[in-house]
C-alpha cells in the first residue's frame, strides 16, 4: 500500500500531472487520491490535461478539476477538442500535445493504462512513457463495457467521507454521461469497494494503479 509521503518541503510544493482522455477520465479513474493529495498537500500544483473535451464536456472538465482539487494550486486545464474515439487516427497532433508538457517536471503522473481497452486512453497511456521517461507513472482504470479490468499493484487506501465525495461529483457533474446505462453512483462505488478489499483498507475503499517502475 502506498502512503503518500513524498516528504515535500513547504518551499518545493507538490506537482502533479493528471491526464485523461475524455473529460471524466481522470475523476473515475484517480478521482479519490487527487482529492485525499489535495488535502494532504495543501498548496500542490497540479497540471490538468484533457484530449477529447468539446462543447457540454469542456465544460465539465473544467469544473471537475476546480472541485477535485480545491485548496490547491491549479494551473490553467489544458483542454483539447480532439474528437472522441478518434485519438490513434490524430496520433501526430495528440503528440504533438505531449511535447508542450515537457517543460512540466511532476513529483507523479496519473494517466490511463497502456492496456486499456478503449483505442484513446491506450494512446494517452502509451504517449506518457514515451514522453516522460525519468518521472513516477500511475496508470489508473476505468470501468466499461471491453472487460478490461486486471490486477493493479499499486493501492491508495481512501477515507469513506473521500470515496463519498468522489462518487457524488463524478454523478453530480458529469450529466451528459447519465444516459449510459453504467454511468452511476453503484459502479463507482462497487470497484472502490473491491479495491479496498484487495488492500485491507480501514475504511473498505481505495483506488488502484498499475505502476510499471518505481525507483526508491
Amino acid at each position: 500500500m502506498i502512503q503518500l509521503d513524498f516528504k515535500k518541503s513547504p518551499d518545493a510544493p507538490l506537482t502533479i500531472l493528471c491526464l485523461g482522455a475524455h473529460s471524466d477520465d481522470i475523476e473515475i479513474g484517480c478521482g479519490g487520491t487527487i482529492l485525499r493529495l489535495a488535502e494532504q498537500y495543501r498548496g500542490a500544483v497540479f497540471h490538468w490535461v484533457v484530449f477529447s473535451a468539446a462543447g457540454e464536456r469542456k465544460v465539465e472538465a473544467s469544473q471537475a478539476a476546480a472541485l477535485f482539487t480545491a485548496g490547491s494550486n491549479l494551473q490553467e486545464p489544458l483542454l483539447k477538442t480532439f474528437r472522441d474515439g478518434f485519438l490513434p487516427f490524430l496520433g501526430a497532433e495528440v503528440k504533438e500535445v505531449f511535447e508542450g508538457l515537457k517543460g512540466i517536471s511532476p513529483d507523479v503522473i496519473f494517466t490511463p493504462s497502456r492496456k486499456d481497452g478503449h483505442q484513446d486512453h491506450r494512446l494517452v497511456g502509451e504517449l506518457t512513457w514515451n514522453t516522460f521517461r525519468d518521472h513516477w507513472i500511475l496508470e489508473y482504470e476505468i470501468p466499461k463495457y471491453d472487460g478490461d479490468m486486471g490486477q493493479p499493484n499499486v493501492y491508495v487506501p481512501l477515507e469513506e467521507r473521500i470515496a463519498r465525495k468522489k462518487v457524488d461529483y463524478i454523478v453530480e457533474i458529469f450529466k451528459s454521461q447519465r444516459p449510459r446505462r453504467w454511468f452511476e453512483d453503484s459502479t463507482f462505488s462497487s470497484l472502490l469497494r473491491i479495491r479496498g478489499i484487495e488492500c485491507n483498507a480501514p475504511s473498505s475503499y481505495a483506488e488502484a494503479f498499475y505502476c510499471r517502475k518505481t525507483v526508491l
